[in-house]
């Protein structure tokens, strides 16, 4: 496991390194995340600027209650849905990315296959499909992190174990959906459905970690993903190559 993992860790690294050894493939990959990125920002702003008319209206059954404990628990909630939302962005913004830039990146992992020998009768995925594709992807993947945040909001009371073991658990989740979200168009090309991709994965659970754990970890960090989301997809074009191929030195 602890080997499946380093080696999931090695397969972004080497997706930086395919991505920023070609200018080209920097700057195609970079304008689709420029753009979300900008779309990212104004979304993240209109909550700020609403959180307490959110929070208000989720806490509507506390109307009747004391100003403090009313105000306590709209902190609360309102501290929460930042965060729940916070975990689900890196998400969004992978999918929004895909599916403005399908082109884009499907020229990166096709020039990144090439390089690993070739897809034989690879499928052209275009951007039509590939925005189709993305936002079944999406819908599936929200619904997913959604159905894991809910007990994870709710073990996030619990003394010492809400504090430490939960948000581990939380950005492993997220992480490894943003896997699944990073290997779509590899799979895709190959003719491979949504399940069929997620049951591949599951086969190597460590090394897709390893290799989305990181990832999702530095688009955290404002504006990185404009140049994590280029490598990421590199790296997973990578990473689906050695499972559909079963070709460890890819």
């Amino acid at each position: 496991m602890i080997k499946d993992f380093g080696a999931g860790v090695s397969l972004l690294l080497r997706g930086f390194k395919l991505v920023f050894s070609s200018p080209k493939r920097v700057l195609i990959g970079a304008l689709p995340a420029v753009i979300t990125t900008v779309l990212m920002i104004t979304g993240w702003t209109l909550l700020f600027l609403h959180i307490d008319s959110i929070a208000g209206w989720l806490t509507g059954f506390a109307d009747s209650w004391n100003d403090t404990t009313q105000r306590v628990i709209e902190v609360a909630v309102g501290i929460s849905v930042i965060a729940v939302v916070l975990g689900l962005s890196v998400l969004l913004f992978t999918a929004i990315t895909i599916m403005i830039g399908g082109p884009f990146y499907e020229y990166i992992a096709e020039e990144v296959e090439d390089e690993l020998g070739g897809v034989p009768e690879a499928e052209q995925v275009g951007w039509w499909r590939g925005f189709l594709v993305g936002l079944r992807s999406t819908i599936l993947l929200v619904g997913m992190s959604i159905l894991f945040a809910v007990p994870l909001f709710l073990c996030g009371f619990i003394p010492v174990v809400g504090q430490t073991v939960v948000p581990v658990l939380a950005v492993c989740v997220n992480g490894y959906l943003l896997g699944i979200e990073l290997t779509g168009i590899p799979f895709t090309r190959r003719g491979r459905t949504f399940k069929q991709r997620r049951q591949i994965l599951a086969t190597r659970r460590a090394m897709v970690l390893g290799f989305a754990v990181p990832a999702y970890l530095l688009c955290l960090i404002p504006l990185a993903a404009m140049v994590v989301i280029p490598a990421a997809m590199a790296g997973g074009t990578v990473l689906s190559n050695r499972l559909l191929t079963g070709d460890r030195a890819a």
